[in-house]
């Protein structure tokens, strides 16, 4: 069986590791010890995991971090989900096809039981070894604060484990132009370092009590649980976020799966979980996992955006155009096509209401259909305290849906909250440290034309960032002090505040900027040509000296073809430098080279596909179609109990944590105000665990 893996990534460290092999369907299979299940699986090809009792639907991954319950397998006989099962030597996996069987209770099964846990006291336990919550650990650590911080994870650091690409913001205050897996690294020795911070990995929040304690599932080495207690006498909650689901024909095939789960496999696991990839929404985050996939080899279709125009940073936009990437502004998707898998993807332009307009709809060969439409906080242990009155502070997204940077300052500010709630902190909390948290969360702010100097003599960097955001590092980097951003408003443009003679072609400014949004033009050497300089962060090998590349402005257009003349990777940073000789009449314009050809790669079928069975799915646990529920809707039904208790819909293994949200879009277009809506009862226990160790079985005598 062919195995997907990737050999070869631009920044990440391809190494040997020790496998193990299990069996599916009796098959024999290698894995990476101690990879998930499921990366497992991707990596031999496999998508389809089983088939749905209700109406045969085929089932692969959707979220890859637990949230759901698409990716069930057995394993040893028993429903796992397979993103969060590390894959054990000699694990015999089966796809689950409809109800799993129980198997037989013998008249000598004799459970013993331990003892019912004693609430495990703590000064300050921590929900997430994320961003916000080691930036909170750190401040409580560093005042001798007792810290218990529990992550569900095998490793700390949250979703800055799957980020390759360096970060914006401060640098000062967030690593700015650092890459998301070497932020990752050092906070958690940082963390580590700190003797009053203990760390629980692998362990999974279940629910908050009345008691005021927290359940917790931890799991050891070799694969056992344990049901804990832990009662804080402050508790931060730091969670993160789930991905919002999206609602059309098709949505729940293996293939569709969301862009935290891309990344999982791709950058975690270097699993190439894809061979031709569709986006769905122009966010950062689906912006920037298409750049994850051309890094990965993946060929990148297009991408589609519903609004008029990408809501993310205009440089990771700018640099999916210059790289090849077809983007469809003003269109949705209408359908995932096939019958196991994708196989194809159907898309049309909507009007200014997001209507479809018919005659419009083209269709995209592609195996796997990204899903990047938004997230939504994992707020239900925080608001289960605020209600049961502990003493509880949110931060990161489980507060507000930021991007990581400010999550890690929120954190930082949500730690001497807590410190302060003990008492054994006074300090006040500095102004100036909510205004930089405000200032790391802004949105993304006017775009205006590129600033393109006058000289055609000496070196000089281009800043090719048009956009108003959050970001520092090029300011802070030059050695000369050239390049000047308002330290008070880092979302100003940045200015070179000298002439073409005062910079001397460092190209640090090139290589530290999070958006390869900076080009250094060199007209030292000769009147008719001049040298730039392009970061590229694609292997040292794809492009070579004396080769003929493609160049392109910022936003994609083609300039004309040059050659290139020298070749650099800079190791710490993970970034090729390339130069090329250009025809001073569009030198200082040159932002990048073309990597794919987007008429090639991203050309439309002869003709656009269409499903005639209406299949959207709304509650993917247990395949409830939207039909169902605007049927109640229509017929009087504001409760959303009521549906649940009618058609199953959010009764399903994930808890209505993917289906929510689209019943109550259900309402809204159904001209149901949600103010006249009855949500449906969250259940005790957020997370499902097995009975047996909820309930302290210990061993079974038979």
């Amino acid at each position: 069986m062919t195995e997907f893996r990737i050999t070869q990534h631009p920044v990440l460290a391809v190494e040997p590791t020790e496998q193990v092999t299990f069996t599916w369907q009796g098959q024999v299979l290698t894995a990476k010890k101690g990879e998930m299940l499921a990366s497992a699986l991707f990596a031999h090809g496999i998508r389809v995991f089983g088939h749905h009792a209700r109406d045969g639907s085929p089932q692969g991954i959707f979220c890859a971090n637990g949230q759901c319950s698409q990716c069930m397998v057995l394993v040893d006989g028993v429903p796992v989900k397979s993103c969060m099962t590390p894959v054990r030597e000699g694990m015999h996996v089966a796809p689950l096809e409809g109800l799993p069987t129980l198997p037989p209770v013998e008249p000598t099964f004799h459970p013993t039981f331990r003892p019912p846990p004693e609430p495990r006291p703590t000064q300050v336990l921590i929900l997430g070894g994320g961003p916000a919550g080691l930036a909170a650990a750190k401040q409580l650590g560093r005042r001798g604060v007792h810290v218990l911080l529990v992550d569900d994870k095998q490793r700390l650091g949250g979703k800055l484990v799957l980020q390759t690409h360096k970060f914006f913001g401060s640098v000062a205050d967030a690593h700015a132009g650092t890459r998301g897996i070497d932020i990752a690294r050092k906070l958690a020795e940082e963390v580590s370092a700190l003797p009053t911070v203990e760390v629980w990995l692998s362990s999974t929040a279940l629910a908050v009590f009345s008691e005021r304690t927290v359940g917790i599932l931890r799991t050891d080495a070799e694969g056992h649980d344990r049901y804990e207690l832990v009662a804080p006498e402050v508790l931060v909650v730091a969670t993160g976020a789930r991905e919002k689901s999206l609602a059309f024909k098709g949505n729940t095939l293996p293939g569709v799966y969301g862009a935290g789960a891309f990344q999982t496999l791709v950058n975690r696991d270097l699993v190439r979980a894809a061979e031709r990839l569709f986006i769905v929404g122009g966010g950062n985050v689906g912006l920037i996992a298409g750049y994850h996939a051309l890094q990965a080899g993946i060929e990148v279709v297009g991408l589609v955006e519903a609004l008029p125009s990408c809501g993310g940073y205009k440089v990771h936009q700018d640099k999916l155009a210059r790289l090849g990437v077809p983007i469809y502004t003003s269109h949705t998707v209408v359908s995932a096509n096939g019958q196991e898998q994708v196989e194809s993807v159907t898309i049309a332009q909507v009007d200014e209401h997001f209507h479809i307009l018919p005659g419009t709809e083209k269709s995209f060969a592609c195996d796997t259909l990204l899903i990047a439409v938004g997230l939504e906080p994992v707020d239900e242990f925080a608001q289960k305290a605020r209600e049961f009155g502990m003493t509880v502070f949110a931060a990161g997204d489980a507060a507000e849906i930021a991007e990581a940077s400010a999550a890690m300052f929120t954190g930082k500010i949500a730690g001497l909250q807590a410190a302060q709630a003990l008492g054994v902190s006074d300090e006040p909390i500095p102004e100036a440290w909510f205004r930089t948290a405000e200032i790391l969360k802004s949105r993304p702010g006017a775009v205006a034309a590129e600033q393109i100097p006058p000289w055609e003599e000496g070196v000089f960097p281009i800043f090719h960032c048009a956009q108003e955001i959050p970001c520092n590092p090029c300011s802070t980097v030059c050695p000369k002090q050239l390049i000047y951003i308002d330290p008070q408003d880092i979302r100003q443009r940045p200015v070179f505040v000298a002439d073409a003679h005062a910079c001397i072609g460092c190209e640090q400014c090139v290589a530290i900027c999070p958006g390869l949004a900076i080009t250094l033009v060199d007209y030292r050497r000769g009147e008719e040509w001049a040298t730039v300089t392009i970061p590229y962060e694609f292997p040292k090998g794809s492009v070579q000296v004396g080769e003929q590349v493609v160049v392109l402005d910022s936003e994609g257009t083609e300039l004309g073809t040059v050659e290139v003349t020298h070749v650099r990777l800079l190791k710490r940073a993970h970034t090729v430098m390339v130069k090329v000789r250009a025809p001073k009449e569009y030198a200082k314009r040159i932002a990048g080279l073309r990597v794919q050809t987007p008429e090639e790669v991203g050309a439309p079928l002869p003709e656009a596909i269409t499903r005639l069975d209406d299949d959207t799915i709304i509650c993917r646990c247990e395949r409830v179609t939207a039909g169902e529920i605007r049927a109640l809707i229509r017929a009087g039904c504001r409760d959303m109990n009521e549906i649940k208790a009618v058609t199953r819909a959010g009764m399903g293994a994930c808890g209505g944590k993917t289906c929510t949200g689209l019943i109550k879009r259900l309402f809204r277009e159904e001209g149901v105000p949600l103010d006249e809506v009855t949500t449906n009862v969250r259940r005790p226990l957020f997370v499902e665990v097995p009975f047996g160790v909820f309930a302290g079985v210990e061993e079974v005598q038979e």
